[in-house]
């Protein structure tokens, strides 16, 4: 059974995103990442279409950085999780970059941390 895993992230980690992304091409992996990437202002039609992407999700990874703090958007995919129930993962985007961000907790980027998330599911 394939699990969905939502990506939230600040746009200015996008790279980081393509790089996690790229783990599930992998042909051991048994699930599939999505996102909702924008460039432009957070509409309500563009929250509508997360709540529903994140509710159809097994569970929910954030990938934490400095940019994470400012990101609005983030901010409100991780709420919406939170509303939806869905079980968050942190992991942090970068080695040398460990932001807290409340009431999300945020472990090293490495595929057990990772890969036991989603089998956790």
């Amino acid at each position: 059974m394939t699990k969905t895993i939502f990506i939230a992230f600040a746009i200015e980690d996008e790279r980081q995103r393509d790089l996690l992304k790229g783990q599930s091409l992998h042909p051991r992996s048994p699930y599939e990442f999505i996102d909702m990437s924008v460039k432009e202002p957070y509409e309500s039609e563009w929250k509508k279409k997360v709540r529903t992407r994140i509710k159809r999700s097994d569970g929910v990874i954030v990938l934490v950085s400095n940019n994470s703090l400012t990101s609005t958007g983030q901010k409100w995919e991780i709420r919406c999780a939170q509303e939806e129930g869905k079980p968050i993962r942190g992991i942090w985007a970068y080695s040398s970059d460990r932001t807290r961000l409340s009431g999300v907790s945020t472990y090293t980027w490495t595929d057990a941390n990772i890969a036991g998330f989603i089998d956790s599911l």
